[in-house]
């Protein structure tokens, strides 16, 4: 007998859910190709942070970064891969006022001293900040997305002593602010929400304004360890293949589609490689979450 993998074994609800974003942007360029959609222009800024979410979308597959580039967006600016410099990148990117826009942010905003502690350029004479950034591109934009959780609610930028008064994107507009927390955010989330808002407009969101396709079902509901939760099986050391919530696993507050999705071109996943979830998808992260890893808190002599 041919010997199959538990991978061979998805369901079609996990099929139709890891291959939504692809769905979406295929779709998207269908109505580009056919001239019924015209592509977005797009603004990718970079405030309080490592880079992480623009490095994470230049590694997606399936669609990829050049995909986004080249068939969905006119990509207009962002701080990373832009060629110009000085006066002149700072003249592009404000030069999108005026214009149909969606921005998307990553990293927190710092206030402190009017955000004088992240420069994001100079034009002329005058440092240009993330804060005066964001607010006067996000008042113009058509949709903003705040990418990743220093963009969703300050992150590990604002954790504690939070020395610069790093706030999420949201903290300083005054509008609707799309939320795709996570450290990094996955490209998927944020291929897909794009292509959405481009197909049909605003995505459903939840309360706290996460993509419902994305952000609906905790981990802990759609973890292969799952059963072993139910049965009381936990593992007391990393390695062991049972459930890690004794280890301080965040999977059962954490909103988001780990287990379907998987990173690394949908190959894997913390928990499948004997990690516990440490919640970076979820709001508070990293505080709120921490510690990552404990051992004997809630198990008996």
């Amino acid at each position: 007998m041919k010997n199959l993998s538990a991978k061979s074994f998805r369901c079609p609800y996990q099929e139709s859910k890891l291959k939504s974003t692809a769905n979406l942007v295929a779709r998207a360029q269908s109505e580009i190709m056919s001239e019924k959609l015209e592509k977005v222009n797009l603004v990718w800024l970079e405030l309080n942070g490592c880079s992480g979410n623009i490095i994470s979308l230049l590694n997606g597959q399936n669609p990829d970064f050049q995909y986004l580039m080249t068939q969905m967006s006119n990509f207009l600016y962002s701080n990373s891969l832009l060629a110009a410099e000085g006066s002149e990148a700072m003249d592009e990117l404000f030069n999108v006022i005026g214009s149909t826009f969606i921005l998307a942010v990553e990293g927190a905003v710092s206030l402190k001293d009017n955000g004088v502690y992240t420069i994001i350029g100079r034009q002329k004479e005058h440092a240009v900040t993330g804060l005066e950034a964001v607010q006067k591109l996000g008042e113009n934009a058509a949709y903003v997305i705040a990418v990743g959780a220093c963009a969703a609610h300050g992150g590990i930028s604002a954790a504690r002593p939070n020395p610069t008064e790093c706030v999420g994107v949201h903290e300083v507009l005054q509008r609707k602010v799309i939320q795709l927390p996570g450290c990094p955010c996955h490209p998927d989330w944020f291929m897909g929400t794009l292509a959405y808002i481009m197909l049909y407009g605003e995505p459903p969101l939840d309360s706290r304004n996460r993509p419902l396709m994305f952000y609906s079902t905790t981990i802990h509901d759609r973890c292969p360890r799952r059963s072993y939760f139910d049965q009381g099986i936990f593992a007391s050391k990393l390695g062991e293949k049972t459930c890690m919530f004794k280890m301080g696993c965040r999977g059962p507050v954490t909103r988001i589609d780990c287990p379907i999705r998987q990173w690394n071109g949908h190959v894997n996943w913390p928990v499948e490689d004997d990690s516990p979830c440490i919640g970076c998808a979820q709001f508070g992260f990293p505080d709120a979450m921490e510690p990552f890893i404990t051992f004997n808190t809630t198990r008996g002599e």
